[in-house]
């Protein structure tokens, strides 16, 4: 039977910490048991990646009513083992932040002023602004008469978030549209 890095962990006494196993020779698997069930015994947990860097660290999320309480990182996860850089243990930090912005705020060419807008007001805008793009500056042929069908007034930039599933999409949406400027951060 193979064991998780979790199950291991706990079975052995041994703690994580910093991504470092430190062999303890006390017996500490009751105390950890029971600190585990305090900590997520009404929550509900979640996998994720970070969204900070390109290195793709998996994150487990405790949240009570879809309010995170605990942010840490998955000991199971193959890229961090449980480990986090300080960014990654911020995360709790922004979720729960008052200066989040939580709805979509829009401020009209030429005005001062935010307006509050809903999320398929942002969504329908943002469709219609990349239509309108495309359309304008699309390119059938170059200059020689060659066919490129292209565009080359919108640019991608996919984020460390994505997994490779949703990149490819992304890639896919952006090559459909004639879109030539893609990258990727972990690239740049």
């Amino acid at each position: 039977m193979k064991l998780t890095r979790r199950e291991f962990l706990m079975s052995t006494g041994a703690l994580a910490m910093g991504g470092v196993l430190i062999k303890i020779g006390l017996d500490l698997s009751p105390s950890v048991a029971f600190a585990e069930a305090l900590k997520t015994r009404y929550s509900e947990e979640s996998t994720t990646i970070c969204p900070y860097c390109g290195v793709g660290c998996g994150l487990i999320v405790s949240s009570i009513n879809r309010k995170v309480i605990n942010v840490e990182g998955d000991p199971d996860h193959p890229i961090n083992e449980g480990a986090l850089c300080c960014k990654g243990q911020s995360l709790y930090q922004v979720a729960n932040s008052d200066r989040r912005l939580d709805k979509v705020l829009y401020r009209a060419p030429m005005s001062t002023e935010w307006e509050e807008k809903s999320w398929e007001w942002a969504i329908d805008r943002i469709a219609m602004n990349i239509k309108k793009t495309r359309d304008a500056h699309f390119i059938k042929k170059d200059k020689k008469g060659r066919v490129v069908n292209r565009v080359e007034a919108i640019a991608g930039l996919g984020g460390a978030a994505l997994d490779n599933e949703e990149c490819y999409l992304y890639g896919k949406l952006a090559r459909a549209m004639g879109v030539v400027y893609l990258e990727h951060q972990a690239r740049i």
